[in-house]
């Protein structure tokens, strides 16, 4: 049973890195996009994007790590805590 929480823990920690990772390359491809004068059209879509997978990312994790809590054995995998730092909003 032990081995299987480390493999939750672990993939936890992978897809927090991931979804913090992200919105980051998205905003990057927008600003090399921007700096090279072309579509600002397409550069104002992603950077939306960026904030809308950045916004989504932060519920998607929040639930991630209740489902990590509850099966880890903590029935009280409520959490109020604010998932809005792990992604610099």
């Amino acid at each position: 049973m032990e081995s299987e929480d480390n493999v939750i823990a672990e993939l936890l920690k992978e897809l927090t890195g991931l979804i913090n990772q992200y919105p980051k390359a998205i905003e990057h491809r927008a600003a090399m996009i921007q700096a090279t004068g072309k579509d600002p059209e397409l550069v104002e879509k992603l950077v939306k994007a960026a904030d809308t997978m950045r916004d989504s990312g932060n519920l998607y994790l929040t639930w991630a790590k209740h489902y990590a809590a509850l099966a880890e054995g903590n029935s009280d995998a409520s959490s109020d805590e604010d998932e809005t730092e792990d992604f610099d909003v």
